[in-house]
C-alpha cells in the first residue's frame, strides 16, 4: 500500500536568525486515509512511526472473510531515515494504533483500541464493546507477548509508558461504565513487564475526561493531562474495590479502584492534572482552565517540574491569568513537582493553533532546564494565509519567553499538513512526524529530521558517552563528533582487545552479556582521526 519516498524540504524562519538545515525528509505514500499518532525515539536514536492505515494492497483473510478496516502499522526508520521494516497488526475489525513506548530491554509495547473479536494477529476475544489491545514486540517488529484489556464497556487506550520496575502503565478511557461517575471516564491498568495485570484505577468526574497524554515521572509513577468537560463528584467517597459484586468486576479478576475527581472545572473544558505514584494511586491532581474551552495535548519533565501545554479559548478568567489574541492560543503552565504553578505563557498565529508536541533541554546534570521546544500546526478559520496547515516550532528559554518561531514546509508540501508529534534527539537533532495530504481522506505520513544551530548549541558536548553504565546485558556507545565511519574497540583492563566494529551511526548498540563483573575500556577511532576513551563498568 505505502512507499516510502525521500525528498527535500526547506525551514521557513518568522523571528530570528537560524542556521537549520534537513538532515532527510521520508513520505510515506498512501492512498487511504491514516491516521500517524506518534513517533518514538529508541535509545540507538531510531524511530518507530506508529499509527493506523488500512491495507489497500494486501489481503489478510480469515477463513472465508475479508479484512478491510484499519490495522496497526509501524514503520522504523534507522538513524539515516532509511526503512528498517515495516508491520502491520491486525484483527478482524477495526484496529487503531494509539500509543508506544520504547523499553529499557529493547523493543517496544503497542497500545491501541481494537473492535475485533479473536482472528487474524489477535489472539483473544473481546471483552465487550471496543477494547484495549496490548503488543510487546522486539526491536524487529516480531510479537513476544500481546494482551486484550476490557470490560463489558467500551474502553479505548491513549496512551502508555514503561514504569521504574520495568513494567507499564497505559492510560485511555471507558464509556459509560457502571464503576465510573460520568459519560467518559480515565481508566488506568498498570501491568508487570510480562504483561500482567498489577492494578487498574477508574478515576473521573461528573461529565466526559479525556487522556491526553502520560508521561513518567522521577519517582516511579506517572503524570496524566486529561481534557476535563466534568464537574466534581461530592459525597461519593471512595469504593472498596473487594465490596464490589462479580458483574462489576474486570474480565481480568483484577479488582478495579475507584477514585472521583475532587477539583472544580473553571469552564467548558479544562487542563486536569493527575499524579499517580509508582503504585498507581492519585497523589494528587490539580485543574486549570479559563470560562471557555481550554484542551490540553502535551507534558513534559522539567529539572524541577512539568510543563503542560495545549490550546485556549478562554480569556483571563477562573485560574487562566493570560488573555487570548485571535481564534486559539497556544497557553503554556509550569508546575512544580507538587503541582503549583510556577508560570502561565500564551502564544498565537492568529488563527486555531494546536500544539502537539514538547520537548525540554536539561542542562548536563540536570539542574536546570535550559529550554523548551513546542510543534504544532495552525488550521485557517474563516481565512487562508500561506502557512496554514503547515508544520511550525516555538523555541522558548527556561522561563517560557519566547526566542524563535519557524514554519517548516518543502518540496513535498500539500495542502493539508498537520503535525502529529515532534521529539529532540541527544545530539540536538529534531524529529517532525505528521500528516499530509492533498485532500483528506489521502494522508500521507511526513517524517522530517533537521538540524538547528540554535538548539544544538544549548546541548551539552562530549566527545563519548556510555548508557546504562554500569551496564548489564547491552551497552550503547553515543560517539559526540562529526564522522562518517568509526571503529569501536572494547578492552579488558589488561589491554586484551574483545569486541572491535565498524559504525556509521552516532549511537551503536554492543553485546556485553559475555562480560565477566569488572572494568573496561572502551575506545573509539574515527575517519576524520579523532579519538575518545571511555570506561565501562560491567556489574
Amino acid at each position: 500500500m505505502k512507499k516510502i519516498y525521500l525528498s527535500a524540504c526547506t525551514v521557513c524562519t518568522i523571528l530570528g536568525v537560524s542556521a537549520q538545515n534537513v538532515l532527510w525528509q521520508k513520505d510515506v505514500k498512501s492512498s487511504t486515509q491514516d491516521f500517524l499518532s506518534q513517533v518514538t525515539t529508541t535509545i540507538d536514536q531510531q524511530y518507530l512511526i506508529t499509527g493506523s492505515s488500512i491495507q489497500s494492497d494486501k489481503q489478510q483473510t480469515s477463513g472465508s472473510k475479508q479484512n478491510n478496516g484499519y490495522d496497526f502499522h509501524l514503520v522504523k526508520l534507522n538513524q539515516q531515515g532509511d526503512k528498517a521494516w515495516e508491520k502491520y497488526f491486525s484483527g478482524n475489525n477495526h484496529d487503531y494504533l494509539s500509543a508506544a513506548v520504547s523499553t529499557q530491554e529493547g523493543g517496544f509495547l503497542l497500545a491501541g483500541t481494537s473492535y475485533s473479536g479473536k482472528g487474524l494477529d489477535k489472539k483473544e476475544d473481546s471483552k465487550g464493546g471496543s477494547d484495549i489491545w496490548l503488543i510487546r514486540i522486539n526491536e524487529s517488529g516480531d510479537e513476544l507477548w500481546q494482551k486484550t484489556l476490557g470490560t463489558a464497556s467500551d474502553e479505548e487506550a491513549k496512551a502508555v509508558i514503561q514504569s521504574a520496575d520495568l513494567g507499564f502503565f497505559v492510560a485511555g478511557n471507558v464509556q459509560n461504565s457502571s464503576q465510573g461517575y460520568g459519560s467518559k471516564d480515565v481508566w488506568i491498568t498498570r501491568l508487570d513487564k510480562g504483561g500482567k495485570e498489577l492494578s487498574q484505577l477508574i478515576v473521573g468526574g461528573k461529565g466526559l475526561d479525556e487522556v491526553e497524554k502520560m508521561i513518567p515521572t522521577k519517582d516511579g509513577g506517572a503524570l496524566l493531562g486529561i481534557y476535563s468537560r466534568s464537574s466534581e463528584v461530592k459525597n461519593f467517597g471512595v469504593k472498596n474495590p473487594e465490596s464490589q459484586s462479580s458483574g462489576e468486576r474486570s474480565v481480568s479478576s483484577t479488582a478495579i479502584s475507584q477514585t472521583p475527581k475532587v477539583s472544580s472545572n473553571f469552564g467548558e473544558g479544562d487542563y486536569w492534572i493527575i499524579k499517580l505514584d509508582k503504585n498507581g494511586k492519585v497523589e494528587w491532581e490539580k485543574n486549570y482552565g479559563g470560562k471557555g474551552d481550554d484542551h490540553i495535548r502535551t507534558l513534559s519533565l522539567t529539572s524541577n517540574g512539568y510543563i503542560i501545554g495545549g490550546e485556549s479559548r478562554s480569556e483571563r478568567s477562573g485560574n487562566k491569568t493570560v488573555g487570548i489574541e485571535e481564534g486559539t492560543d497556544l497557553w503554556l503552565i509550569s508546575l512544580n513537582e507538587k503541582g503549583d504553578e510556577q508560570w502561565q505563557k500564551s502564544y498565537n498565529f492568529k488563527n486555531r493553533d494546536i500544539l502537539m508536541g514538547a520537548s525540554v533541554i536539561h542542562s548536563g546534570d540536570d539542574k536546570s532546564s535550559k529550554g523548551i521546544l513546542l510543534g504544532g500546526y495552525t488550521q485557517a478559520e474563516g481565512r487562508i494565509e500561506k502557512d496554514d496547515e503547515t508544520f511550525w516550532m516555538i523555541y522558548l528559554d527556561g522561563n517560557g519567553n519566547e526566542q524563535w518561531r519557524k514554519h517548516v514546509s518543502g518540496e513535498s508540501r500539500q495542502k493539508e499538513e498537520r503535525l502529529s508529534d515532534l521529539k529532540l534527539n541527544r545530539d540536538g537533532s529534531i524529529i517532525l512526524a505528521g500528516t499530509s495530504a492533498k485532500e483528506l481522506g489521502k494522508e500521507n505520513w511526513k517524517i522530517v529530521k533537521l538540524g538547528d544551530k540554535q538548539v544544538n548549541d544549548l546541548i551539552e558536548k562530549y566527545d563519548i558517552k556510555i548508557y546504562p553504565n554500569p551496564v548489564s546485558d547491552y551497552a550503547y556507545i553515543e560517539i559526540g563528533f562529526d564522522f562518517k565511519e568509526a571503529d569501536i574497540v572494547l578492552y579488558d583492563m589488561s589491554g586484551r582487545q574483545l569486541q572491535n566494529l565498524k559504525t556509521k551511526n552516532n549511537v551503536t548498540k554492543i553485546n556485553t552479556q559475555a562480560l565477566v563483573q569488572g572494568a573496561y575500556l572502551v575506545t573509539i577511532k574515527t575517519d576524520t582521526n579523532k579519538t575518545a576513551n571511555a570506561k565501562l563498568i560491567k556489574k
